[in-house]
């Protein structure tokens, strides 16, 4: 084994984004490309010399090449350790637990999350730090200034690591765990959760359906649902992780997960259905008949989380981003928490979380988490709701009817416009920023505009400021709408519209979100100029 010194240059574009940097796959795989950006992460953390790292991904197409590359780079640069997940495999909570649990330097994730996986698709890399959270955005900020100013990076010449076999290997100095990237993650959801209940529950008939999509959390659901849990073989679908996700798109929502929505719809359907995502941090909750927004989701979790053992002592606190609808609010003021508003991208929850000011938090995009570990997890969301459902003994639509007739409904939605071209959907954006203070007042579609402004954040634990965040139209009747660039996607831009209205008329309670927005729908076409100035007649999207 010898330790090389490699002459390289800055490579353009690798500004890491909420969720680290993705781009597409053969762009990672070009020379320098990963070597680049991963000496990056080493530079801008102070070096990995004597610190323990932790190592996996979602198993997407690259991702055992990587972890080998990676695997050398540290050994190179002195690490002491790193824990690996066996075949290269955590999902991204899973990793966030491995790095509190046995409390490590920090670590690096490989996945693009929801995106497409395979060589035409797309691939990604971040660095969680500490405290098992995505890198902040002074840190990811002095990763992208090493990336700039880069002219070398040091690998160690050595065969590849066998991670197929658990146990420890030694490349170079460093040590490599391997580890079953399972078991400590089951053990924390069995210490959340009411297991005994949820098998209870199973044993008498009551029936679930979990789509792995293909993706990490396959392994999961099939060891917790089916072998902890007693849920019959089977239930847990898709659940062989693939490099390309069984040439699907792992992102749970109707589009994507449609056999699972057309299974709950029809005459078969079983009693609870979820999905997740690629690297296993997003769901969708599903029940006979219904499907559950994600907003929707955190608020019930919120208002319910006190009947699972983990949560019994009640909460101290309840985070969403912005556009994330404001049900969980309602939760908030009712049963007098502690409310924060904070911009997409789950690592602006990490400093609440580490505080103790909030214990649950959760994003629009599918994402739910807790202060468990400080990453969205997907599977805690299902298992928790499951624990509730335990508890209370009612369907996931009876769990609905009665949280919107408590609390009032904000039927919600998400409109996606994807591929555009990144110079048009600026421009556009641009437009409206500079019409922000003249809107309030003005009447559009029948609804007068009570605010409008672009929304920034100062942290409260850190004082740190984030700006441009989001733009923001509120009605006098408490309708909303929210525009903001995607920060996840890897070609052209994508534009997403969030749209909010909200009714405690029991008469229009279970009316169909499209009916319920469709004025909301109307005047945000009307305000932003959507279909004018990109022709686009409908959303590519809509969750």
């Amino acid at each position: 084994m010898q330790k090389r010194t490699i002459q390289t240059r800055p490579i353009e574009g690798q500004k890491p984004g909420t969720s680290g940097l993705r781009k597409k796959t053969r762009t990672f795989m070009a020379p320098h490309y990963l070597e680049n950006f991963v000496q990056a992460i080493w530079n801008a953390i102070g070096g990995v010399q004597g610190k323990t790292l932790v190592l996996g991904g979602d198993g997407r197409y690259f991702n055992d090449r990587a972890a080998q590359v990676i695997l050398r780079m540290a050994a190179a640069s002195g690490a002491a350790k790193v824990i690996v997940g066996q075949g290269a495999l955590l999902s991204t909570p899973a990793a966030s637990n491995l790095i509190r649990q046995r409390r490590t330097d920090g670590g690096i994730i490989l996945s693009a999350s929801h995106n497409p996986g395979g060589l035409g698709e797309d691939f990604g890399v971040k660095f969680n730090c500490a405290n098992g959270g995505p890198a902040p955005e002074d840190l990811t900020a002095r990763i992208f200034d090493e990336t700039q100013r880069l002219q070398c990076y040091d690998i160690l010449e050595a065969q590849d690591v066998d991670l197929s076999r658990l146990g420890a290997a030694r490349l170079g100095g460093m040590v490599v765990e391997i580890v079953d990237p399972v078991a400590d993650y089951a053990s924390l959801m069995a210490r959340l959760f009411d297991f005994e209940a949820i098998r209870a529950l199973i044993a008498s008939g009551f029936t679930i359906r979990f789509d792995a999509m293909h993706a990490v959390t396959g392994p999961y659901a099939v060891a917790i649902l089916q072998d902890m849990l007693g849920a019959p073989e089977g239930s847990v679908v898709n659940a062989v992780p693939s490099p390309d996700f069984g040439g699907g798109h792992p992102d749970p929502n109707p589009i994507w997960a449609k056999d699972l929505v057309d299974l709950v719809m029809g005459p078969d359907a079983p009693d609870f259905a979820a999905a997740s995502d690629g690297d296993g941090d997003r769901n969708m909750i599903l029940g006979r008949g219904i499907v559950v927004t994600p907003s929707d989701s955190l608020a019930v979790l919120a208002a319910n989380a006190h009947l699972a053992p983990g949560y019994a002592r009640g909460l101290a606190g309840v985070a969403r981003s912005m556009p994330t609808s404001r049900a969980v609010d309602r939760v908030a003021a009712a049963r007098g928490l502690a409310l924060y508003e904070t911009p997409t991208g789950w690592k602006f929850f990490g400093n609440l979380l580490d505080a103790g000011r909030v214990t649950l938090c959760g994003e629009e995009s599918a994402g739910t988490g807790s202060d468990h570990v400080r990453e969205k997890d997907g599977l805690w969301a299902v298992l928790l709701w499951l624990n509730i459902l335990a508890a209370t003994r009612l369907s996931v639509a009876d769990t609905l009817r009665g949280h919107w007739q408590e609390f009032g409904r904000n039927h919600y939605a998400r409109h996606d416009y994807e591929a555009l071209d990144a110079g048009l959907a600026g421009a556009m954006l641009d437009d409206l920023r500079a019409r922000l203070p003249d809107l309030p007042g003005q009447v559009v579609t029948g609804r007068r505009i009570a605010m409008a402004d672009e929304f920034s954040y100062a942290d409260p634990v850190d004082g740190s400021r984030s700006e441009r965040q989001g733009l923001r139209i509120g009605f006098e009747d408490g309708a909303r709408i929210v525009c903001r660039l995607s920060g996840t996607g890897t070609e052209g831009a994508t534009l997403r519209v969030y749209l909010e209205d909200f009714t405690d008329d029991p008469a229009r309670l279970e009316l169909p979100v499209g009916a319920a927005l469709a004025g909301v729908i109307a005047a945000a076409d009307e305000i932003i100029g959507l279909r004018a100035r990109t022709g686009r007649t409908a959303p590519d999207v809509v969750t």
